[in-house]
């Protein structure tokens, strides 16, 4: 099986409809659309704000990776590992305003998106405790995995706005 038929498979990942469904309620309701709903949605700006913020945490990680393995500066990916843990909730808070408003088959793939890069975003938080207790090469290692992982979730996004256009013209007028 090829990569976009994996990524075309999640979409018929029928065993998630439950959790995906009752996820997009409770943000539904809790955001109870309201102004900040659409603000966080990216109303203002006409696209969606998640796209954008995501490169802020995978810059960090991707830098991190890069002085773990190529300037060998350890206090320095120490703190983009940081950084990029700090810009994380906001980024996933962003996802979720989005993901309140997808159709069955993007909230499989949003479900698998979201999971893919939570596990990332975990093993960036092992990387940062392995770091700060000296354990540098176990928090390289964490790293890296934790790459991979959001690796996965990113191709999984790709594909819920690329293939499924999640949030293409919705902010646009007629």
């Amino acid at each position: 099986m090829n990569p976009h038929q994996l990524l075309k498979h999640v979409e018929s990942w029928r065993a998630a409809d439950g959790p995906a469904a009752g996820l997009a309620d409770r943000v539904r309701r809790t955001l109870d659309r309201t102004k900040s709903w659409r603000a966080l949605r990216g109303a203002w700006l006409g696209h969606p704000l998640h796209p954008l913020l995501v490169t802020v945490p995978i810059g960090a990680w991707v830098c991190s990776a890069i002085f773990d393995f190529g300037t060998g500066d350890r206090d320095a990916a120490r703190k983009l590992v940081a950084f990029g843990l700090a810009a994380t909730p906001p980024t996933m808070l962003l996802g979720l305003a989005d993901y309140a408003e997808l159709g069955q088959r993007q909230r499989r793939v949003g479900l698998a998106h979201a999971a893919t890069n939570a596990t990332g975003a975990a093993l960036f938080a092992v990387s940062y405790l392995c770091r700060a207790r000296g354990a540098h090469r176990a928090g390289a290692a964490a790293g890296l995995a934790g790459l991979a992982a959001i690796g996965v979730g990113g191709a999984l996004g790709g594909h819920l706005s690329y293939a499924q256009g999640a949030g293409v013209h919705r902010w646009q007028s007629a």
